[in-house]
């Protein structure tokens, strides 16, 4: 069997995505998606460099295909590589998956369990309904669940204090911290104990902001702060280690098995959010689960794009034995069902286990050209002071 075509789609629904599809000669093809959203345009240009060495391999040398794409050019690796080499690692295990008539986890080793549990992401605390959803998330019986920080992000024009008229959003993050630990507080007061809550903090604090904030909740409230600041620094984690004993959830911008291994070997992270359509794919992802499991580190994957990452995501956690959660945004995971007619089904809380050959999901060319790629990019943040902050 041998590659015969490379395509990639760029489309703007259920959000910005990028698809890569790779057919055979066998008639069979396969399907991955790339993350690092908002930069399709230049995962779409490295694949463009990998279509000339990729037509004509053969699609089953996995590992291989893996290797040669990342060390290819004398400058490794990065974001934008690594997101493209997952689709196009992904769309390989389909294509394996369906030419042996198994689905994809049972090419990872098998099945651990027989259903994969989410948590729930509830939206703001600065949501009034948001006590609301956490009510109704825990009848549903979801037993984890996220939020994001109280933000009360404003255009700079409609701040009286910014006298610069455009439309910047601003975030305060002293204010953030004390309106997000507030109601957090009172949601935790009045939520079963038994459901694990966390923050998203979208790497938006310093690391004095964060050990701060950790001191304003209640000891043993949050089951894991979330990305509380960058993490290009292993050294600054460990600082903030050093200041608060809250679990941390970290690793969904992780680009390799390098960029993890300090936060896994030095216990910077005790939750790994490994996104399998940024770290290089299927193939990167089980390394990188094998050495947390080495150090009793759970996986927590970040999953916020669209069918076809979610199918793998399912796949991946249902074949390892460290794992707790997955994301689960319906909006994205489960929408355009024009696109994706058929894709890996949800009940509730929980991902039964796939039985369909490959990764299970189906892709209709057509219906996606209705969804023309559109230029996106996330909030462009400035602290109070003019200064720039992360999204």
């Amino acid at each position: 069997m041998k590659i015969t075509e490379i395509k990639s789609f760029l489309l703007s629904h259920p959000r910005d995505l990028h698809i890569v599809k790779i057919k055979t000669d066998a008639g069979i093809y396969g399907l991955g998606e790339a993350g690092c959203s908002t930069r399709e345009y230049g995962q779409e240009g490295v694949l463009r460099h990998f279509r000339e060495f990729l037509i004509g391999m053969d699609p089953t040398q996995i590992e291989h295909i893996w290797q040669v794409l990342y060390r290819s050019a004398y400058y490794e690796g990065g974001r934008i590589i690594a997101a493209t080499i997952a689709a196009i690692d992904m769309a390989l295990y389909d294509i394996v998956g369906k030419a042996l008539k198994v689905p994809v986890y049972q090419l990872l080793g098998g099945a651990c369990r027989q259903r994969i549990p989410g948590f729930a992401t509830v939206g703001s605390l600065s949501d009034p309904q948001c006590a609301a959803r956490v009510r109704d998330a825990v009848a549903q019986g979801w037993s984890a669940i996220r939020f994001s920080p109280a933000d009360r992000i404003v255009p700079r024009a409609l701040r009286t204090d910014v006298t610069k008229e455009d439309q910047t959003n601003v975030f305060d993050a002293r204010e953030s911290m004390a309106a997000t630990a507030e109601r957090f507080t009172e949601i935790y007061h009045a939520t079963d104990k038994r459901v694990a809550l966390g923050i998203d903090y979208h790497h938006r604090l310093s690391v004095a902001e964060a050990a701060q904030f950790c001191q304003m909740v209640p000891r043993g409230s949050l089951a894991f702060l979330e990305e509380p600041i960058r993490n290009e620094s292993p050294e600054a984690y460990a600082a903030l280690r050093d200041m608060t004993d809250v679990p941390f959830a970290v690793g969904e911008e992780w680009p390799s098995k390098w960029a993890a291994l300090p936060y896994i070997e030095r216990g910077l992270t005790n939750f790994a959010r490994v996104d399998v359509a940024c770290i290089g794919g299927l193939t990167e992802a089980k390394k990188v689960a094998g050495w947390c499991e080495a150090h009793y580190i759970d996986l927590m994957p970040h999953n916020p794009i669209g069918p076809v990452c979610t199918a793998a995501t399912v796949h991946f956690a249902a074949a390892i034995s460290n794992f707790t959660w997955t994301e689960v945004v319906p909006a994205f995971n489960e929408g355009a069902t024009d696109v994706f007619p058929v894709i890996v089904q949800r009940e509730g809380p929980y991902y039964p286990l796939p039985t369909a050959p490959g990764l299970g999901v189906e892709f209709d060319e057509n219906a996606a050209a209705k969804y023309p790629f559109r230029m996106h990019e996330h909030p462009h943040l400035q602290r109070p002071d003019g200064s720039y902050t992360n999204w």
